[in-house]
């Protein structure tokens, strides 16, 4: 390894260049505070083909947000008088005093590049480098955009846990006490001692799952052409999480809620929960709470029963708990949404949310 200044000799001698500058937040004109500043990153890349002779691989190892890949691509091979770009993104998992350790020992190594076969034969080039030094299962080969979301999702990750490890911290100095409560419960003693901002903060955490069960609702509406009405869905699991009867806080109820809004004609199976469990948790003999709608539910305890007539043309299956092989079940015919995952063709076009 040697170290040089002369940027130009050395960018044109190499085959693949790792361009690792800084991205900070942009701290003037749109997006001020929030959008990342790429100015280093595009000077670089037009250094780059500006004494570039001969094809190169560069690989990005900043933190910048997804498509920039892109955005580079136009520049190099815009203006690049024949050489031929491959673009990989790696993101760098790196922290602060021990960098040197998390080079040397990484948890993983991110590598996406574009499917052709120029980009996966870029790809395995790479991979070989890390080889050297980092284990085969601890390198992953991803889709082209998906290294970029997954660098700042780890971040989010982290940050979160962060907060909810602050919100313990300012609980437990105002109460004396060691709390490991339900989120709710913490909502309620945050308030109780004066911490608003925590209190907001877990009542965020709450709306977020119920905007997931809304979402995953919204989800099958729509990819169903907006009209569910009559039709026969079911609900296969009802319990909070599969081996148990345990049904507190299970999401099964939300989605029950949303589908029967349509008028759906519902049928329910879990081997793990008991029938009568069922009806309690969705008050089906409380007509006041049903709005009538308890007959359009149907309880069985055969997983057979349970699906027999509900496989119309199309066939969905919307897969909560991405619990499926959803490959499987597209070779048969069905249309599969597995939360998360890539939307299947007949999905991708519609709108998440149904128009009102």
């Amino acid at each position: 390894m040697s170290k040089s200044t002369d940027v130009e000799k050395h960018v044109a001698d190499a085959d693949i260049i790792f361009v690792s500058v800084n991205t900070r937040m942009k701290r003037q004109g749109l997006g001020t505070g929030k959008a990342t500043d790429l100015a280093y990153w595009e000077s670089s890349a037009r250094l780059i083909v500006d004494v570039s002779i001969s094809d190169k691989i560069v690989v990005e190892k900043s933190t910048v947000p997804v498509k920039t890949i892109e955005a580079i691509e136009r520049i190099l091979t815009h203006n690049s008088n024949g050489v031929r770009f491959q673009i990989l993104s790696n993101p760098e998992f790196l922290a602060e005093g021990t960098i040197i350790n998390n080079l040397l020992h990484p948890d993983r190594v991110l590598i996406d590049g574009r499917s052709t076969p120029e980009g996966q034969a870029a790809v395995n080039t790479l991979v070989l480098v890390y080889a050297h030094w980092v284990l085969a299962d601890g390198i992953i080969s991803m889709g082209l955009w998906s290294t970029k979301i997954s660098k700042p999702d780890a971040n989010v990750f982290l940050a979160q846990r962060i907060s909810s490890i602050n919100i313990m911290c300012a609980l437990c100095e105002a109460t004396s006490a060691d709390v490991t409560q339900d989120i709710l419960n913490l909502v309620y003693i945050c308030e109780c001692n004066g911490l608003t901002k925590v209190a907001n903060y877990c009542k965020q955490v709450v709306q977020l799952n119920d905007y997931q069960k809304s979402r995953f609702v919204k989800r099958i509406v729509s990819s169903m052409f907006n009209r569910v009405a009559q039709k026969k869905m079911v609900i296969l699991g009802f319990a909070f999480q599969k081996d148990t009867g345990d049904t507190r806080e299970t999401p099964a109820i939300g989605i029950r809620q949303g589908l029967l809004r349509d008028n759906v004609h519902l049928t329910i199976y879990d081997s793990q929960v008991a029938k009568e469990q069922i009806r309690h948790d969705l008050d089906m003999d409380n007509p006041d709470k049903t709005h009538g709608r308890s007959k359009q539910i149907n309880i069985v305890s055969d997983v057979y029963e349970a699906t027999k007539g509900a496989h119309g043309h199309p066939s969905f299956i919307f897969d909560g708990q991405n619990m499926i092989d959803a490959d499987i079940f597209c070779k048969i015919g069905f249309i599969v949404y597995s939360i998360g995952n890539p939307l299947d063709p007949w999905l991708r076009d519609l709108p998440v949310v149904p128009p009102s």
